[in-house]
């Protein structure tokens, strides 16, 4: 029997722990869960005959050189600066790695040990990154056989809430990691090339600098730039490219409403809040107004904003209940961006008959034979409900069949890599299909970059 360890069973596990599951006798696998919560493991087994939940600590190297080397291959589904933790023992006891995360400078720096060791550590293959290096790379490969040359690429993703749970006026609610919902698109400016010139835009400035994008179907969304594009231009093969933009998707409007949290300072994180955890959401919002011994807390915010009180954004605000005294951050030392996670939180997260949705779109500009054209390729999909999320599928199915695919010695170019070559994302591109996640590919008249596209 083969054997495969899960390390990490969040709410991105379900998908990845079924397909495993289902594949086991078959495929003659054993399923090892770990958790640090071991009920919670448990829960994930199913109680299958061929799986079972541990405790698992990744900062127990006495348990990790006891477990790992009593397994095949490994599945690390921890925050992604964990995975080194793991890695350096599969490297040491010779086990295959899979981890949906971006490869991190200490990742990459272990590659020719990996390669000396024929080992496949395979990184970024959830979906977005995953899913889109892909769906990108196969059409990208496509326009080169062809003796095409790639002049524009552009790629956003968006975890978003499904059309039949979508109840409220920003459009959205946390499908994924709230934290990093507010922490998005700090620690540097987004970088860019569009028509050859390279561009920047900083924090400030990001949710105010969106395009516009329609999707067959489920009508028009705007995207925000991601932090850096420009390393793609390497990673895929496209040095010589005149525009690369890569962004995050949302519904119209979003950005624009987002930005007023942005201005006011809201969602720094760099330095704590003294007593935050007996602040009312009122007080919270007075701590970035100016002080006025008469005007009330929504006089000063419409004021600051600029908005006035029968505007959209002011409803928006009202709907989060952020100016209610009588409900508590109740977070000791919060950050601003932890407390407006919290007042978030009370009204953004799922209800239990919600659905999510991902949104994917890639553009692609190329020349052959002297003519410009344009390929659109669009991927929607909408999650079962609150255990087989949109999210946990698009995230854990990649994993899973990845992983399958190394053990069976389909994919076995050794190495700490992504899923950028024929060999990894045909087969899986073509399995995902058949639990409907795939690509609508249209050929349209070549666009280029569309400057009257862009709002802001």
């Amino acid at each position: 029997m083969r054997h495969i360890l899960i390390i990490g069973a969040g709410r991105s596990a379900t998908s990845l722990i079924q397909y495993l599951l289902d594949k086991s006798e078959k495929e003659n696998l054993f399923i090892t869960i770990g958790d640090l919560s071991e009920e919670n493991a448990q829960k994930f087994t199913q109680g299958h005959p061929n799986a079972k939940g541990i405790r698992f600590d990744v900062f127990n190297e006495a348990q990790r050189n006891e477990i790992i080397p009593q397994n095949d291959l490994i599945i690390s589904m921890l925050p992604a600066h964990l995975h080194m933790e793991a890695a350096k023992d599969c490297l040491k006891h010779g086990k295959h790695m899979v981890t949906a995360s971006y490869v991190s400078k200490e990742m990459q720096a272990i590659d020719e040990a990996v390669k000396e060791k024929g080992l496949v550590f395979m990184n970024e293959i959830g979906v977005d990154p995953g899913i889109d290096h892909m769906s990108a790379m196969k059409v990208i490969d496509h326009i080169r056989d062809q003796g095409g040359k790639m002049l524009l690429f552009e790629s956003f993703t968006g975890g978003l809430i499904a059309p039949e749970s979508d109840d409220n006026l920003w459009h959205y609610k946390f499908t994924w990691n709230p934290r990093n919902v507010v922490l998005a698109g700090q620690g540097g400016a987004a970088e860019f090339i569009q028509e050859g010139t390279y561009k920047y835009i900083p924090y400030h400035r990001l949710f105010r600098r969106t395009e516009f994008l329609d999707i067959e179907g489920y009508g028009r969304f705007e995207a925000y730039a991601n932090r850096n594009s420009l390393k793609y231009r390497s990673i895929y093969g496209l040095e010589d490219i005149l525009t690369l933009y890569r962004g995050t998707m949302r519904h119209v409007g979003f950005s624009k409403a987002w930005n007023m949290f942005v201005q006011l300072g809201m969602t720094d994180d760099g330095y704590t809040i003294p007593d935050s955890e007996n602040l009312s959401y009122r007080a919270f919002v007075n701590l970035f107004l100016p002080y006025s011994p008469t005007d009330s807390v929504e006089l000063k915010m419409r004021h600051n904003l600029k908005i006035d009180q029968d505007d959209i954004m002011w409803g928006k605000l009202e709907e989060l209940d952020i100016f209610n005294p009588n409900k508590f951050i109740g977070i000791k030392d919060a950050t601003p961006a932890q407390a407006l996670q919290k007042i978030l939180m009370d009204k953004w997260t799922l209800k239990p008959e919600d659905k999510d949705m991902i949104v994917m779109y890639h553009k692609f500009g190329y020349e052959v034979n002297g003519e410009k054209k344009q390929i659109d390729s669009s991927m929607v999909h909408i999650g079962e409900d609150q255990t087989y999320t949109a999210m946990a599928k698009t995230v854990g199915l990649p994993v899973a069949i990845a992983a399958l695919k190394i053990l069976n010695k389909e994919i076995t170019t050794p190495g700490v890599q992504i899923p950028i070559t024929r060999e990894v994302y045909n087969p899986i591109l073509e399995e995902l299909a058949t639990f409907g996640i795939s690509f609508n590919e249209k050929h349209v008249p070549y666009m280029g970059y569309n400057p009257n596209n862009v709002s802001g």
